[in-house]
């Protein structure tokens, strides 16, 4: 889309879109880490704990794909999101003197960011380690074996839908 969209209107475009995963995200007590270009980077359980952070996240990415189909319908286009969870631990935290910003590293980010890059357009591709978490809860199809750069074949399941529906406590 943007080899044949004007920059400022594809920036105008993800801004109406990633506005909207922001009031998802404040809403579910997600903390958005950064956007990069089209990619939005968001985790849960940080800098609060939450023991249900991997519910969360769940419902964020179902309602990302729910708010893309609604601004869709309003602007007329297509957009398809690919998005990539995993669970477990990061190092989180700001380095360098100049341009702070709030990170995270660790094997946890890399795998849910090639969770992302490996998943299929309009699909939720998750790892073992949130498919144990979200199970009960949540509608999971288990995709398969799944190469990844740097990792191997890596089980993963695809998140359906939600289970059962809740308020989440803030």
């Amino acid at each position: 889309m943007s080899s044949n969209t004007p920059a400022a209107e594809v920036v105008e475009i993800l801004n109406g879109l990633f506005s909207r995963f922001d009031q998802v995200s404040a809403d579910l007590g997600i903390e958005k880490i950064k956007t990069i270009g089209d990619c939005y980077m968001a985790v849960c359980g940080l800098p609060k704990a939450h023991p249900d952070h991997a519910d969360r996240m769940a419902r964020m990415a179902l309602r990302m794909l729910e708010e893309t189909r609604r601004y869709d319908q309003e602007i007329g286009l297509n957009l398809q999101l690919r998005i990539g969870l995993n669970s477990g631990p990061v190092v989180a935290g700001v380095i360098g003197v100049t341009k702070f910003i709030y990170d995270l590293w660790g094997d946890t980010v890399n795998l849910a960011s090639r969770m992302e890059s490996t998943g299929m357009p309009g699909q939720i591709q998750v790892t073992r380690a949130v498919c144990d978490r979200l199970k009960g809860n949540f509608q999971l199809e288990r995709r398969g074996m799944v190469q990844v750069k740097g990792k191997g074949e890596i089980e993963t399941w695809l998140l359906v839908g939600q289970l059962h529906t809740a308020e989440v406590p803030q």
